[in-house]
């Protein structure tokens, strides 16, 4: 094939991929390879069209090929670091995409890729500098911009991020992503209302677009007073480092037990900390079962019942089926002078909630197997102290008292899973 068919079959391929045609794309440039297997920007070009088509494993041996036959090409790093950050490789994507930089230091979509790394690795502070060197060379970048943005509000500069986007949407208002990203930040301010509109022209731009769609979701629940100020609670928590939230964590655990010693020690203070106590409990309680229990009731929205996910779906019903024979079997329970097998029965079924609400907390993989056998075993248990103790079995109690320390455990073991990103 001549020299000159097969720039134009590359540049068809890359206006393919701009386009979004991913499949039509890499059918162009395979033909291309057909003929010219040493063809790095081919090889980097299909690892894009393959890692947007969830095929990893090719995609990343296209991306290997693509550098190791042109090691001096910066669009090969920058496709290899792509194609590791979809992969949630981001030590590997890091390195890849600064050798990108070092080649092409000039780059905006170099910076900007960099920008999204240390944004997925949490790092705030790195992916606003990268987002503003990326800047510096086209001020008008859309991404950058966006990433930019994005990195001010988790560092609490809420003000330049909406003038960021605002700016950055009077340049393309038909940007997709950049509607959701107004919308996550009107959210993080509490307009909620402004956020859904942000949300659904994202949707309407681009039906496809998972972020906007989560974004629909927390935006129509936040219209609950009590849900509102749980998500402000959890977009807090998302800002802050793995470290800094296990101190949260932790600090409100330890604060609580010793404010009960304390109130022990000093009893006429009793009346004092109990609704402290409480109130701790049932934040607790909300902090994992809020989304779910939220979720369900939004399945009574005509319009949010068509937001969610199949995955948020599933988890309201599995949970509302956990509280559902909770509050049953509490029924039959006060109705049947309160026989212990019913009460241990009621105290399975609201327990259960918390390992199978925090089974989808987790991401696919090995994190969400671990979670879902570690519920499966609870459930198991608790289900087993139920029967043995309706056949007055003392070993029923012994059960159900296993069964109590696998719900505190699940709280740690959870977080643990949930702070968890796997390989893909």
């Amino acid at each position: 094939m001549p020299a000159d068919s097969l720039d134009a079959r590359f540049a068809r391929a890359e206006l393919l991929f701009q386009q979004s045609r991913h499949e039509m794309a890499a059918h162009e440039l395979r033909q291309i390879l057909a003929v010219a297997p040493e063809n790095p920007p081919a090889h980097a070009l299909l690892a894009l069209c393959l890692v947007e088509q969830k095929q990893f494993d090719e995609a990343q041996r296209e991306a290997e090929v693509a550098v190791g036959q042109g090691p001096d090409f910066a669009f090969t790093h920058y496709a290899r670091a792509r194609v590791l950050e979809e992969r949630n490789d981001f030590d590997g994507a890091a390195a890849a995409i600064g050798e990108a930089v070092r080649l092409e230091p000039t780059d905006a979509d170099f910076h900007a890729q960099h920008a999204q790394i240390r944004f997925n690795r949490r790092e705030w502070a790195l992916a606003l500098a990268a987002a503003e060197t990326g800047l510096q060379f086209d001020p008008e970048h859309v991404a950058a911009n966006n990433l930019r943005a994005m990195a001010l509000v988790k560092l609490g500069r809420k003000a330049e991020a909406g003038q960021t986007i605002d700016a950055t949407l009077a340049r393309s208002p038909e940007n997709s992503f950049t509607h959701a990203n107004r919308g996550w930040t009107l959210l993080e301010s509490g307009d909620r209302k402004q956020a859904l509109h942000h949300f659904q022209e994202s949707l309407r731009l681009d039906p496809t677009n998972d972020w906007a769609r989560a974004g629909v979701v927390e935006a129509l629940k936040a219209g609950n007073p009590i849900y509102g100020l749980m998500l402000r609670y959890f977009l807090w928590m998302q800002k802050l480092s793995q470290g800094a939230q296990w101190a949260v964590i932790i600090g409100l655990f330890v604060g609580n037990k010793l404010l009960g010693a304390w109130a022990a020690s000093n009893p006429a203070m009793k009346k004092w900390v109990l609704p402290i106590q409480l109130f701790y409990l049932g934040f607790v309680l909300l902090t994992w079962l809020a989304q779910p229990i939220f979720n369900l009731l939004l399945r009574l929205n005509r319009y949010g019942r068509l937001a969610l996910s199949e995955e948020q779906t599933r988890s309201a019903n599995l949970v509302g089926a956990c509280l559902f024979t909770g509050l049953t079997a509490l029924g039959v329970a006060i109705a049947a002078d309160f026989r212990l097998w019913l009460i241990v029965l009621t105290l399975v079924a609201f327990g259960l909630a918390l390992p199978v609400s925090a089974v989808f907390k987790c991401h696919g993989g090995w994190p969400r197997n671990v979670m879902t056998a570690y519920a499966g075993a609870m459930a198991l248990t608790g289900l087993a102290s139920v029967v043995l103790v309706a056949g007055n079995r003392p070993a029923g109690m012994s059960l159900a008292g296993l069964f109590a320390m696998g719900i505190f455990i699940n709280g740690f073991l959870a977080n643990i899973l949930m702070n968890q990103t796997p390989r893909r």
